[in-house]
């Protein structure tokens, strides 16, 4: 056998070997297939770089998280932030937490000295009268503050025409409270026992004043 014959069935074993091959990793097609749909050419990137696509819009989870998405307090809320860009609800109900203790103790130690910027004078006047009756009835009231169990936004409100924004809000805090008749007997509370204490306080701001303090306007339960 001469060796032109040698190569030719080499190289046709070489084919029958590759087709083999082909077949079992590609597999085989019977009968008509559809041609593959082809979609909208990708947009060309500029200068390089891959384009994304934006979306705008979506639910402020600073709002969210606190009220419902579309509710009357989310719509007052976000009529704060278009007055008052720098506002943000989450920081507010931390600072609404520090106040809360702030206001309450110096309630219950009989002395608004340090929290009068904080009080609505309407809620300020009220606070003193409350605070003379003990002083008339010589009564004393030793508190400490444990901590605030619940900070929760109640609801808000917002007057565009005035920029006016009040927030309620429901606090649960605890706290130990005795209160000592002049010749020092305990007529009320304890000084151990731990009791826990709700109220449901108001605050009020012009949005978009220098003052950045607000006010305790309201008092409830």
């Amino acid at each position: 056998m001469s060796t032109a014959v040698i190569q030719l069935l080499v190289l046709a074993g070489i084919a029958v070997f590759l087709i083999l091959r082909l077949r079992s990793v590609l597999g085989t097609r019977d009968g008509f297939e559809k041609p593959p749909v082809q979609g909208p050419a990708p947009k060309a990137a500029k200068a390089g770089r891959p384009e994304f696509e934006v979306i705008e819009g979506g639910p402020d989870r600073d709002i969210t998280d606190h009220v419902p998405d579309g509710s009357p307090s989310a719509k007052a809320l976000a009529g704060m932030k278009l007055a008052e860009p720098g506002f943000n609800v989450g920081e507010f109900l931390h600072g609404a937490r520090g106040a809360y203790e702030m206001i309450l103790m110096a309630f219950e130690n009989g002395d608004l000295s340090s929290v009068r910027s904080f009080l609505d004078p309407e809620v300020a006047e009220a606070f003193e009268e409350v605070i003379e009756q003990r002083r008339a009835q010589g009564l004393k009231v030793e508190s400490h503050f444990v901590g605030v169990r619940e900070v929760a936004l109640v609801v808000a409100e917002y007057a565009r025409d005035t920029q006016q924004g009040e927030i309620t809000i429901r606090f649960t805090g605890e706290l130990t409270s005795a209160v000592y008749n002049a010749q020092g007997d305990l007529v009320e509370g304890s000084a151990t026992e731990i009791r826990r204490q709700r109220d449901v306080w108001t605050f009020a701001r012009r949005m978009g004043a220098e003052d950045p303090n607000w006010q305790l306007a309201a008092t409830g339960e």
